[in-house]
């Protein structure tokens, strides 16, 4: 996805990096089908094996009633046990989705019997029977009106059965048609109803409970509460440069994820500019100082679908997207992007990451491109305006510096001679001095002058100007990284392998230099700061506030690899991160700031907090799991459980157990003492086909709910030996203390149409019990009512994460949301809010509001006033966005975003309500106003060493 991810790294290979990439993604594509794949095939291979054992018991009782019959009513078990698990003829396509509720026939129990048998199948009969059965089989949810439809195909089907067979069959039959003609209260007594989901072809039952008397009149519905994004912890420094700048209202503004921050580091307030949907990569100032471009890379939705990538240039004092440029122009991403200075910014010019590097010039007032020319095949590392020449464009990077002179709508490039000067590997930066001259810095750790020459005139043409290197200056001990402009003339660079940042006074001689701290990272970003002070963003994500006297002070940090692990303090305003950078960070999610950071010895991957809220237990991707003190960050105990990555850790309610979930199959029980300072190992809960991906405790600590990578709902019961609960309709009426298994009776209706099982990461119901909130693979993060036992539930969604959303957390009191994104590395804070009813004579203005098309320059904020219809021309719309805008009390309500038209009716209507308070997802403005996009993975960036504490 990141067009050039790598071309920061001071020693970037060839121009072949984008196709390198290319192929890479394509290859992880190719393995992660696979691997989805194999685990279908293990899930269809398990459930035949259970299919065959329950259908092995039933012959056997039979052949002890009705010895001369047995083979007819074998055919009858296998057939019906067809029928219940919804593969007969009459299956939809795989795209399509229904629910089936069915009453379980007696000799179809779902005891999982035949799980230890898969290991003693041979390789070859497990391959065969998986391909078929998969083949066979849709993600789908099978439903029918009511319960007792459902069960007349499987009369039918008897009766079929019954005219082939002889009087014992019947007399079976007749015991079979009678069960299905119970009531509910006596299907009950026996197994009890369920609901049957189907995912990439793995039949999913789930008991609906007791107090369910009619599940037809289970009605879903968007919940009252709202999110509302309240802070942004992070910044993405790792792989991009020249990202941070103060403002004038003395913000901060920077990115991560998706989104662009505005940080007010002395009022401690953050504001959030949220018109983006996939990864921000590059950011630009406008002279004025106000107005903001942001460039966005390519990415892909849920459907496959490509987003484009884009600039937007927005508003800073009022978050309102002023323009979308370049839609169906750039290619891959935005690479940088510079506002024009002589004119005061009437253009932008955008370099983007196609192979070529197209240059584009925009122009702002008339709102369209004038000229674009190919750059090189190498990689452009930064783009801008000459301030004094309106007529000149630089652009430098890989072994290059281009000046471009730009007239009417052609551009015509000038090479940058080096002549006796040792030609640079890259040229990363550039800046202008008072006189007109270009100042550049490059890999070597040169500063080197551009100074511009007249020479002969061309007949018929006019004078020619020609940039030669005038002055070199030895700067820094490896590259060059950024150039700093300040308002005084002076200068001030950065520097990459040295860390250094230098004073230079205008005659280019070093006046003052400071070191940054090594546990920071390398200089990505410098800019000038208030008085005295400059900001500097680094490459292990920290931006630094600092002055050549008093050092650096951290205002902004965050993780610098991929993010999972998330756990919530049960009553402190606390909340607890862990990542493959081997940090572990405990957050004041009141204060916004970090508490203290401790490096493990291995990646961390998940976390809980012990009731008590003293200690917390962190597991790796080695199987070895940490005990720390959550106030002292002391390391308490150190225990190891198989060697495979665990991926969960759940205290019980009272604390005295824990459960530790692996990609090894197990589930680990360990006897907790001494207020989570002792540990002994109680059990091993051994079932399971696949890894364990979530687990909840019972309140009296007798039981065990657990999912795992093949979609199984498996109990246990712990006094009795962590044994595997055969009869799961015995656990149907169970109240567990959490809920963060995705698969559950109170939860299946959260699964997308068509899901493969995959998409969604994390849930977590709150402790009042009244919502859901659920992490997916597409960047979002949804609040769902509870329960949510109807199939495509409405929800509200919010769009922040650039990444797949590995994990969500509700604070103690239910006050904030917590999310994490994976390869975004970003935590973000999320409040909620009750939802206000809508006065009557407003109903019909918030409907009209949320089914209408999205133009094209539409602002990204969503008003309380209906959208301006499609034919209205793009300036009206502005001007209308620019009215609204000045509207303190409208943006107060609705800052950041606007409504996502959905391709389900029903879940149009569910976001319908969204607008008025949080952040729902935007819609991206091109062609087709219906699509959605917003979603794409981020790919791994360079790795960087992680901080250290």
């Amino acid at each position: 996805m990141d067009g050039f991810a790598g071309s920061l790294d001071d020693s970037i290979s060839a121009a072949s990096t984008s196709d390198v990439q290319d192929r890479l993604s394509a290859l992880e594509l190719r393995v992660q089908q696979q691997e989805d794949e194999i685990t279908v095939l293990k899930a269809a291979l398990a459930d035949v094996l259970r299919r065959l054992a329950i259908s092995e018991d039933h012959v056997a009782s039979v052949k002890k009633s009705v010895p001369s019959k047995g083979q007819p009513s074998l055919r009858e078990a296998i057939s019906m046990s067809c029928i219940t698990n919804g593969s007969g003829g009459s299956r939809k396509p795989s795209h399509t989705s229904s629910v089936s509720i069915a009453r379980k026939e007696t000799f179809s129990s779902a005891a999982k019997s035949g799980t230890e048998k898969k290991k003693e199948k041979p390789q070859g009969q497990r391959e065969k029977k998986e391909e078929s059965h998969s083949n066979d089989q849709s993600p789908q949810i099978r439903a029918s009106p009511s319960p007792q439809p459902s069960s007349q195909p499987l009369q039918i089907h008897r009766q079929t059965q019954e005219s082939k067979n002889s009087t014992p069959t019947k007399r079976h039959k007749d015991v079979i048609i009678n069960q299905a003609k119970m009531s509910t209260r006596e299907k009950n007594s026996q197994e009890g109803e369920y609901i049957k989901m189907f995912m990439r072809g793995r039949p999913i039952t789930m008991f609906i409970p007791s107090d369910v008397d009619n599940y037809d009149d289970i009605r879903t519905e968007q919940p009252p509460e709202k999110l509302k994004l309240e802070w942004v912890y992070g910044y993405r420094g790792k792989d991009c440069r020249a990202n941070v700048y103060l403002l004038p209202t003395g913000e901060i503004v920077y990115f991560i994820a998706s989104v662009v921050v505005l940080f007010n580091y002395e009022e401690r307030t953050q504001r959030h500019y949220l018109g983006h949907k996939d990864c921000v990569k590059c950011l630009a100032i406008h002279p004025d100082k106000i107005r903001i471009a942001t460039g966005q890379i390519a990415g892909v939705d849920k459907d496959g679908r490509p987003l484009q990538p884009h600039v937007r240039v927005w508003d800073s004092v009022s978050l309102s997207t002023l323009q979308v440029i370049g839609l169906g122009t750039f290619e891959r991403g935005v690479g940088c992007l510079s506002f024009s200075k002589a004119d005061s910014g009437v253009y932008l010019c955008v370099i983007d990451d196609s192979n070529e590097h197209m240059l584009t010039v925009w122009d702002l007032q008339k709102k369209s491109k004038v000229a674009e020319i190919k750059t090189t095949n190498e990689v452009v590392l930064a783009v801008e305006f000459h301030p004094t020449d309106a007529n000149t464009i630089i652009t430098c990077g890989k072994s290059h510096i281009f000046f471009w002179t730009w007239s009417g709508n052609s551009l015509t490039r000038k090479q940058g001679i080096f002549g006796k000067y040792e030609k640079p590997k890259f040229v990363q930066c550039l800046a202008f001095l008072g006189n007109g001259d270009v100042l550049t810095g490059d890999s070597g750790g040169v500063l080197l002058m551009w100074s511009k020459t007249t020479v002969e005139p061309t007949p018929g043409k006019g004078p020619k100007g020609v940039y030669q290197i005038s002055k070199q200056i030895k700067a820094h001990d490896g590259s060059v990284f950024t150039l700093c402009q300040m308002r005084n003339g002076m200068l001030l660079t950065g520097g990459g392998k040295d860390r250094k940042i230098i004073l230079w006074d205008h005659d280019l001689n070093p006046e003052r230099e400071i070191e940054v701290p090594d546990q920071y990272g390398t200089i990505r970003a410098v800019a000038e700061g208030k008085a005295d002070q400059f900001l500097v963003g680094t490459s292990r994500n920290f931006i630094l506030r600092g002055t050549f006297n008093d050092g650096f002070q951290i205002e902004v940090q965050g993780h610098t690899d991929e993010l999972w692990g998330l756990a919530t303090h049960p009553f402190k305003d606390l909340l607890l991160t862990c990542a493959q950078d081997r940090q572990v960070c405990m957050w004041n999610s009141v204060e916004h700031r970090l508490e203290w950071a401790r490096l493990l010895d291995e990646p961390g991957h998940c976390a809980d907090f012990h009731p008590g809220g003293t200690v917390v237990a962190i597991g790796t991707h080695s199987g070895r799991w940490f005990v720390l003190d959550a106030e002292t960050r002391d390391l308490v105990s150190i225990h190891t459980d198989g060697n495979e990555q665990l991926s969960v850790m759940r205290y019980s309610v009272d604390g005295t157990f824990l459960a530790v979930g692996s990609h090894d199959n197990f589930i680990y029980l360990y006897v907790v003492s001494e207020n989570g300072r002792k540990y002994s190992r109680y059990g091993k809960c051994t079932g399971h086909s696949s890894y364990i991906t979530h687990l909840d405790w019972s309140p009296d600590n007798k039981y065990i709910m657990s999912n795992s990578g093949d979609y199984e709902i498996l109990y246990w019961d712990i006094p009795s030996g962590c044994k595997l609960i055969r009869n799961r309709s015995d656990c149907k009426d169970i109240d567990w203390t959490t809920y963060t298994c995705v698969l559950g009776f109170h939860v299946f209706g959260v699964w997308p149409e068509g899901s493969d099982g995959t998409d969604i990461n994390a849930l977590v119901r709150s402790h009042n019990r009244k919502v859901i909130a659920v992490a997916d693979d597409f960047c979002k993060v949804h609040l769902f009512q509870y329960p949510c036992s109807k199939p495509k539930a409405p929800s509200h969604k919010y769009s922040a994460h650039s990444s797949h959303v590995t994990n969500v957390s509700f604070t103690h009191n239910d006050s904030h949301l917590i999310s994490t994104g994976g390869k975004d590395m970003s935590i973000i804070q999320w409040k909620l809010v009750e939802k206000l009813p809508l006065p009557q004579n407003e109903i019909a203005a918030d409907t009209s509001l949320t089914k209408a098309p999205v133009s094209s320059i539409e602002s990204a904020v969503q008003y309380d006033t209906p959208t301006p219809p499609p034919s209205q021309p793009l300036n009206e719309t502005v001007e209308e966005e620019s009215r609204i805008s000045n509207s303190p009390t409208l943006l107060e309500n609705s800052l950041e975003q606007t409504v996502e038209p959905s391709e389900d009716h029903s879940e149009g209507q569910s976001e319908g309500g969204s607008e008025d308070l949080g952040e729902p997802v935007s819609e991206e403005p091109p062609q087709e106003t219906s699509k959605e996009q917003s979603e794409a993975t981020l790919p791994e960036g360079p790795r960087d060493h992680p901080p250290l504490s």
